[in-house]
């Protein structure tokens, strides 16, 4: 179903971003667009959604059937440590006026991305759809967290009051080219691929923030972009669905900063700052939901995810965000 009446207008927020680069890119190059469809990539240098009369002007200007809402203040953990109120306020803002400007103009459906901090600190593993709202999330990032159930609640409503089916999506620790690769305030996996690149070009030590031990499961950028797709045009729930690899597939920091190392071919020393914090040390996720509906989806492998990024990092590392 794409419960839409005439040709998909999809308007991406947060179009310049790692998700929404890797949605353009399986829509143009590996013929994930359909014909008479139209993709419209939105960036933050186009419209500053915290405000309600650009984010109106936008869809004035676009008039979207369907949204896929990736747009948010995004940060790793020393960030969100640093600045949860600025996280809960700009996240709220742009929640709130991408889904009411979208349900008065009419859209058919909005897919909109949330995170595995949403779920509570203290829980039983794996985790599940059902539980977000259970307990609280981990103090180090509440802000970020709470504005992003937020969405659920919003979704909910419009769904009790209105009968419109916009629905959420709760990736794992994304990453892939296009990704912000800010040492200090980047995600994990940039993060070490910056630092990494930067070890071996000088000489010197990699320094990983922690001790390594924390527990994450990765998906890769395409393939996420992937499975967002098939969210916009089939999926038919209000209530969110995690798109993970499997519990299986789990691994420590230490083993991504192994693939990253690999990544690169880089032999200095790797050293681990454990006065630096480990962040969350699981929140393991249970993909069931999804491979109740998609138990043929491959992920690609992750070191060969990794190998990828990490080339395309060293090929574009003047221009890539950082």
């Amino acid at each position: 179903m794409d419960g839409s009446v005439g040709p998909m207008r999809v308007l991406v927020t947060g179009g310049s971003g790692l998700v929404g680069r890797a949605i353009e890119r399986v829509v143009k190059e590996e013929g994930g667009g359909r014909e008479g469809e139209t993709w419209i990539f939105l960036s933050s240098k186009e419209t500053n959604l915290v405000s309600a009369e650009e984010t109106r002007a936008a869809f004035e200007r676009h008039r979207p059937t369907h949204v896929i809402h990736l747009a948010a203040m995004v940060g790793g953990l020393y960030r969100n440590m640093r600045q949860n109120l600025d996280f809960w306020r700009n996240n709220v803002h742009i929640n709130d006026n991408v889904l009411h400007t979208s349900q008065e103009f009419g859209v058919v459906k909005v897919v909109s991305c949330l995170s595995t901090c949403v779920f509570p600190d203290k829980t039983t593993y794996p985790i599940d759809e059902t539980v977000m709202h259970s307990g609280a999330p981990h103090e180090s990032n509440y802000g970020y967290a709470y504005a992003k159930r937020m969405i659920d609640i919003h979704n909910r409503a419009l769904f009790q009051q209105y009968g419109l089916k916009y629905t959420a999506v709760i990736p794992t620790n994304m990453f892939g080219p296009h990704d912000n690769y800010n040492i200090e305030d980047g995600h994990v996996m940039p993060g070490l691929i910056h630092k990494t690149y930067l070890a071996k070009k000088e000489g010197t030590p990699l320094q990983v923030w922690g001790s390594g031990r924390a527990l994450r499961q990765f998906i890769y950028s395409l393939d996420l972009a992937r499975l967002f797709l098939w969210v916009l045009r089939e999926y038919d729930e209000v209530e969110p669905i995690i798109l993970s690899v499997g519990e299986e597939d789990e691994l420590t920091v230490k083993d991504a900063v192994d693939a990253v190392v690999e990544g690169f071919g880089f032999e200095g020393e790797v050293i681990y700052d454990t006065s630096k914090s480990d962040g969350q040390i699981k929140k393991t996720a249970n993909n069931a939901k999804l491979r109740k509906y998609r138990p043929d989806f491959k992920f690609t492998p992750f070191k060969q995810a990794v190998k990828e990024t990490c080339d395309w990092f060293a090929a574009n590392y003047d221009s890539a965000r950082k």
